[in-house]
Formats: structure tokens, C-alpha cells, sequence
């Protein structure tokens, strides 16, 4: 466990494909003006990390919700779960359908009207013209992105990614700015107007969330901003996805 700021934490972890590549996962805490706690995403924490969030947490009874924000990761949903029975438990509508023996709430984690019940503390945001759920299930690309309102700080999952190198390897060598997700092309709605909207809703987001100090992304790492850096780094990353949108536009309007 990690505190980033006063009142949030992050937890990484690891994912390991084939038992070899480790892609690492993450789950973040958020503390309330309440007092109360919000967990972002489900991750099955090691012995350390689960009795640092209990210890902090009044043996995890003051953590009111889990909120699963990216509708592909649901492999800890379960275990989180029986960590924190009471926590109130909400997700995508594909969480509802891949984990059913599942207490979930009727209110998803997409739909503004769940949004309306956390934003003293959160804001939310989901890309515009592109698949949530893609029928392809290796493209990831769309997430809901959660904002601090307090720190600034955005955990975000497949949406926007920072390349870095893993281990001691990725202490050494620099991180990447923010991307875009590389599967953007397969994503986008085959419909005239798709890559208009999401170009619209990434410069939007560009601006809402400006003086966004720290990202916390699934897979690779934290990134620490500089002063202007998210505003920067997220027209970067949608100059660097140009040439997808204009291809998208010459196809379908």
C-alpha cells in the first residue's frame, strides 16, 4: 500500500499471463469527507497490503463500496468481495453478467445516476464513440475514469496507459506520457460521427480535469505530472491517435 495523498492509496500488484509476463493490476482508496471509504477496482491483496487496508480501515467496516470501474477485470471481484462482505457492491453491466452469484447493485458504474451518489467526492467520465463492452474481448479500451476531487488524483484502467519497464528495469528507464489505448481502431462504433466523439470527449477531459497531478494506470505505473502535464499529455496522446480517427472518418463519416 501507498498514500499519494492525504486521503488516497494505492495497491499494486501483480497479473501474470501464462504464469510468466507480469502485466500488474492496481486497486486504489479513497477516503470520504465523511470519514468513510470508497475502493476502486478489485485486486486479491497480498498479506502486508490486506493488513494494511484493514488496519486503516477499522478491519475494513468503514469501506461502504467497492466500485469496479473497467468492465474486462473481473477476475478479483469475488475475493475482494468476501474480504468486505458489507461493502456495498457495484459494477459494469458485464461484471452483473460474468460474476451473477454476485450481491451486486442495480445501479452500474457507467450510468450518471450512480455517479450523482459519489460526486461530493468523485468524478467520473466514460470515452464517447467506442464500444464499452466490446464484443471482441481482448479490446479494452473503454473504462470508467475516476477523479480525486480532492487530490486530483485519476485512477484510470486500459483507457490511458503509461509504458514503462517492469522491476528495477523500470526504475532505471523513463516512463512514456500518456496513451491512448493501441486498440482504439477496433473500439471505435462503426457509425458516422464515432471518432468525432471521442475526440470531442478527449479534449473536453483534457481541460475538466486540468491540474490532475498523478495518475494511477492498471497495468504499468504511477505518473507523477508535471505543472500543465495532464492537459499536455492527454492532447499528446490524442495527436498521437490521429491518423486512427481520420482513418475511422474516411470509412464511415
Amino acid at each position: 500500500m501507498r498514500q499519494l495523498a492525504d486521503n488516497f492509496w494505492t495497491f499494486r500488484g501483480d497479473l501474470k499471463i501464462a504464469k510468466v509476463i507480469n502485466f500488474g493490476t492496481h486497486m486504489s482508496l479513497v477516503r470520504r469527507a465523511s470519514g468513510k471509504f470508497l475502493l476502486l477496482d478489485s485486486y486479491d491483496l497480498d498479506e502486508d497490503d490486506r493488513n494494511a487496508l484493514l488496519s486503516l480501515t477499522d478491519e475494513g467496516r468503514a469501506i461502504e463500496a467497492i466500485l469496479n470501474v473497467h468492465p474486462f477485470h473481473t477476475l478479483h471481484c469475488s475475493a475482494v468481495h468476501a474480504l468486505l462482505p458489507h461493502a456495498r457492491l457495484i459494477g459494469t453491466r458485464r461484471h452483473v453478467q460474468q460474476a451473477s452469484d454476485l450481491p451486486w447493485e442495480t445501479g452500474l458504474i457507467e450510468q450518471e445516476a450512480t455517479w450523482q451518489e459519489f460526486a461530493k467526492d468523485l468524478q467520473f467520465s466514460v470515452p464517447q464513440g467506442v464500444d464499452f463492452v466490446s464484443p471482441h474481448k481482448n479490446v479494452h479500451v473503454a473504462s470508467v475514469l475516476v477523479r480525486h476531487r480532492e487530490s486530483g488524483i485519476v485512477h484510470v484502467d486500459d483507457t490511458l496507459n503509461v509504458l514503462a519497464a517492469p522491476g528495477f528495469v523500470g526504475k532505471l528507464l523513463p516512463q512514456s506520457k500518456l496513451r491512448f489505448h493501441p486498440q482504439l481502431a477496433k473500439a471505435l462504433q462503426k457509425r458516422a460521427g464515432a471518432a468525432d466523439d471521442y475526440d470531442r470527449w478527449a479534449r473536453d477531459l483534457a481541460e475538466a480535469w486540468s491540474g490532475t497531478p498523478i495518475v494511477c494506470a492498471a497495468h504499468s505505473a504511477i505518473r507523477k505530472l508535471p505543472e500543465g502535464g495532464w492537459q499536455n499529455e492527454v492532447m499528446g496522446a490524442l495527436a498521437d491517435v490521429e491518423k486512427t480517427l481520420s482513418s475511422h472518418r474516411a470509412a464511415h463519416g
